[in-house]
């Protein structure tokens, strides 16, 4: 039903997730990240509520280990949860409950990790992960081409409807938080053209909210400045 990865830059102070599934709106339910802190991802039969709890024990400053199995002691239904999470330091973590969606499988590297469920082949999360490593520029770049790359694994067993990408920085608001909630097409062509129009424009946003009177014009009509 869902595939995703999450990933920090930490020479830019970044996290990020991006995620995508044949639900709707996938990315209001799954998608977890906070500034300075670290990113999750929660899936297979969601609980949200994982999500903020895994962030609050990495707050804590615990290990993305530590801070997995302390959300998951705090559940009755760990069997049922797909998480991935990345923290400030340490190795991300990864945990597919054996009573987890479909065909599924996790992979993890030194900054990322990557999981999906219902899908078409268990090499999709590695496979992200790879087109990850050898994709460059912004991490949200990084973080489209590994998606793109598990739906040209196979992806999900049936068609994607949905997906989501979301980056924090040192704000305490995300600085990318793109939707595509349903799209019978392909939504992660959609969203990489929200990328494609929002990115060149993050500076500048988070400018206006930290200096408006000296951030740079909209270029809009009737804009007076």
């Amino acid at each position: 039903m869902t595939f995703s990865i999450v990933a920090r830059c930490q020479t830019a102070s970044l996290y990020g997730i991006a995620i995508a599934s044949s639900s709707p709106a996938v990315a209001a339910r799954c998608a977890h990240a906070r500034a300075g802190i670290g990113a999750v991802a929660t899936q297979s039969m969601t609980d949200p509520a994982l999500g903020t709890k895994m962030l609050q024990h990495l707050e804590r400053g615990l290990s993305t280990r530590a801070a997995l199995d302390a959300t998951l002691a705090g559940t009755s239904f760990a069997a049922y949860r797909q998480l991935i999470a990345v923290g400030r330091s340490g190795a991300p973590t990864a945990h597919s409950g054996e009573l987890t969606l479909g065909l599924h499988a996790c992979a993890v590297s030194d900054d990322a990790a990557a999981a999906g469920n219902l899908l078409a082949n268990t090499g999709v999360p590695a496979e992200m992960l790879r087109a990850y490593t050898l994709a460059s520029g912004h991490l949200g770049v990084r973080l489209l081409a590994a998606l793109r790359a598990g739906l040209d694994q196979g992806g999900e067993s049936g068609p994607i409807h949905s997906a989501g990408l979301i980056i924090v920085r040192e704000m305490s608001w995300p600085i990318v938080d793109l939707r595509v909630d349903w799209d019978d097409s392909d939504p992660l062509a959609a969203l990489t053209r929200l990328w494609d129009i929002y990115s060149p424009q993050i500076d500048d946003y988070v400018a206006r909210a930290l200096n408006p009177g000296g951030a740079p014009a909209f270029g809009v009509p009737g804009e007076v400045r």
